[in-house]
């Protein structure tokens, strides 16, 4: 099985893991231990996990700026892709991998509107004095697809190695702190930011393995 099944194939158990912990937060030890009587699935685990680290409203600050770091990436290969069409004057003049990574955003913005209208579980505190849609986690599924992605466009594009490590490593980073942060902030379940690394992962591999396979034709 060469690189980019490979990348399709965890692609498809992960998201098939993702529908798996749906099914579980719908059916398995659900309990009104939300805010407002709203009910939790796997209520022990995520009510467990609340309880242990509270709510530190300093990291949910912090994620929400780390979060705007990571859509910035959005505008950056945007521009890339309209210099060259500019330059090129038609649209085959564009990198398709960019058109890719277009359809990355699309797909990370689908996920994120879905699940706010089809909701699984509420916030464990209320957002403005209201209930709000908490899986999946929308920044930690934002942090891997969109600098996730970046991370692989500055390997292929930067050219100075030192440049290229500095660029990857700034994403990888912000990608771990966004998490750590949601994890922790105690404005989501324990699964909620498991729910985000699911799909997330699944939509980064699922990209990757579509980009090998431009570069292989």
């Amino acid at each position: 099985m060469d690189k980019s099944l490979k990348k399709a194939f965890s692609a498809a158990v992960l998201g098939g893991l993702f529908l798996v912990l749906i099914l579980l937060l719908k059916t398995v030890d659900v309990k009104a231990i939300g805010p407002n009587g709203s009910s939790v699935g796997l209520a022990t685990v995520n009510g467990a996990f609340f309880k242990l680290t509270g709510q530190i409203d300093v990291f949910y600050r912090l994620s929400e700026i780390a979060g705007y770091a990571a859509l910035l990436t959005a505008p950056f290969f945007a521009f890339l892709g309209l210099l060259q069409l500019i330059k090129g004057k038609k649209l085959s003049a564009v990198d398709k991998d960019l058109y890719l990574l277009g359809a990355l955003y699309v797909a990370a913005l689908a996920v994120y509107l879905l699940f706010e209208n089809v909701v699984i579980n509420y916030r464990p505190v209320l957002e403005d004095g209201q209930l709000a849609a908490s899986f999946p986690s929308s920044h930690t599924v934002l942090a891997i697809t969109f600098l996730g992605a970046a991370a692989l466009q500055f390997k292929k594009r930067l050219r100075d190695p030192k440049v290229r490590t500095a660029a990857t490593l700034i994403c990888q980073t912000l990608v771990l702190l966004i998490v750590l942060l949601r994890l922790f902030c105690g404005w989501h379940w324990l699964t909620d930011v498991i729910g985000g690394l699911l799909i997330g992962t699944a939509l980064l591999l699922a990209y990757s393995a579509l980009e090998d396979r431009l570069h292989q034709a």
